[in-house]
């Protein structure tokens, strides 16, 4: 990245990718600025950390320090926003070039060991939990990553006072599929996690989809480790390059996790004769955890031991499997799930830990286009439930397409215990019902649900 830079103006800077590297900027001493539509916590923390946040598209909105000094300020934006933004639309008429969030994080990464996780589920977890073991475990490095981590509280996270691993700075990024943004990187080392059709609005097809991991695979680099680490059911080629380790259950996987239990409410599990415990609940975080352990163990060269505490001290990301509550009057949990395979191992998940409570769901559907190209899906997941809430689609990028609608697809659900309605009704019912079991899901605004819950339960 052009060092010259002293400012930056991010479109979309209250985006989780977006904030990662603006607070990098501001660790660089750079001065930041920032339009976002909506006031979130997020970007109310951004402004303590000094970056001065407009909520309002016009040109004129643009702040001064930024207008009289284009061509020496970094221009970011986001591919959510829309076409159609006066500024976005304003800066492009004065010649300005601006940057991709995908495109500056491949900036800042290649010249660094890149340790890269991707994956349709999972990726966040995995890519926050290796960040932590490094840091745990005292390696240099620095993380950008695609949500809140509960330990550091912040999605990007730094640690340079501890063991230099390599010439090179260590750099662990989450490799986001979405508008092909992984194509960026360079990865030294690599996850792929899962990989089922998802963003068809944005590749087309499924075939397109799959693809666009096979070229991600490419990128990888031979020349430190060149390492990928696949979870056992993903199938696709792999380059010559590359050095393929699966793991998974299978007693052929390179690192095979086994003898999976549940010691005192935790997951427990074995690796390479270590015995971790599991900081987080659930099958596939078991799943994603020896994903981070095996890129330590071999590719790092970490003690076994050393990782299994990290591995035990991990809190995990704020909306993925997080408790809002959890006595033994009620328990609410909150997770990002936003895709049929998500919902699905989520609430098998619920299942195992509390075998005996009624599961109530509550599901935002993200994206008209993705409730449309897995409708089916969505239906079958979310019959797992034993009473299901739908809200209204949340639109994201898109506009309305018609047929389209929360409405439709509860007509899909198969039992008869179900409901749609809003923020303020699913609160009121909540109050008043006290369900036992409360299971939120969702990718769009339903965090705010989230929030008041967290607060009132407080």
């Amino acid at each position: 990245m052009n060092k010259s830079f002293q400012k930056a103006y991010f479109i979309g800077v209250g985006g989780i990718g977006m904030s990662a590297i603006c607070r990098y900027l501001l660790e660089q001493n750079i001065s930041v600025w920032g339009y976002d539509k909506t006031r979130t916590d997020l970007t109310i923390e951004l402004e303590g950390l000094g970056v001065s946040i407009t909520y309002n598209d016009a040109i004129d909105a643009l702040p001064m320090e930024v207008k009289s000094d284009l061509n020496n300020t970094l221009f970011v934006y986001t591919p959510a926003i829309p076409k159609d933004h006066p500024q976005w639309i304003w800066l492009q008429e004065q010649g300005i070039t601006l940057h991709k969030r995908s495109q500056i994080l491949g900036l800042l990464t290649q010249d660094k060991i890149c340790l890269a996780v991707a994956g349709t589920h999972g990726k966040t977890t995995t890519s926050t939990l290796l960040a932590h073991l490094l840091k745990t475990c005292n390696v240099n490095f620095s993380a950008f990553l695609g949500g809140i981590s509960s330990n550091y509280q912040s999605n990007y996270i730094s640690h340079t006072n501890g063991i230099q691993l390599f010439e090179k700075d260590i750099v662990v990024v989450e490799a986001d599929e979405f508008d092909r943004s992984f194509h960026q990187l360079r990865p030294d080392a690599a996850i792929i996690t899962a990989i089922d059709a998802d963003h068809l609005d944005i590749y087309g097809d499924s075939k397109s989809f799959f693809e666009a991991f096979k070229v991600f695979a490419e990128l990888i680099s031979p020349e430190k480790m060149g390492d990928l680490y696949l979870e056992e059911r993903v199938q696709m080629s792999i380059p010559a390059h590359v050095k393929l380790h699966r793991y998974g259950t299978e007693a052929d996987c390179a690192f095979t996790y086994e003898n999976v239990r549940i010691e005192n409410h935790q997951y427990v599990f074995d690796l390479q004769g270590q015995k971790f415990v599991c900081g987080l609940p659930g099958h596939h975080n078991v799943s994603n955890a020896t994903a981070a352990a095996a890129l330590c163990l071999n590719s790092l060269k970490i003690p076994p031991n050393q990782i299994a505490n990290g591995v035990a001290s991990f809190k995990g990301v704020k909306r993925r499997f997080e408790f809002l509550k959890n006595s033994p009057e009620q328990v609410i949990i909150d997770d990002y799930a936003h895709h049929p395979e998500e919902i699905k191992a989520i609430i098998k998940s619920v299942r195992t830990l509390y075998p005996e409570k009624k599961i109530t769901g509550v599901f935002q559907p993200h994206l008209f286009s993705r409730t449309r190209d897995f409708a089916q899906e969505f239906a079958e997941s979310l019959s797992l439930v034993d009473e299901l809430i739908l809200m209204d689609i949340y639109p994201a990028r898109e506009k309305p397409i018609e047929g389209i609608t929360s409405e439709w697809l509860l007509s899909l659900v198969t039992h008869q215990n179900k409901s749609l309605l809003d923020q303020e009704q699913i609160l009121e019912k909540i109050k008043s019902e006290s369900p036992e079991l409360i299971l939120i899901m969702g990718a769009g605004d339903i965090d705010r649900l989230s929030a008041k819950l967290r607060h009132h339960e407080r």
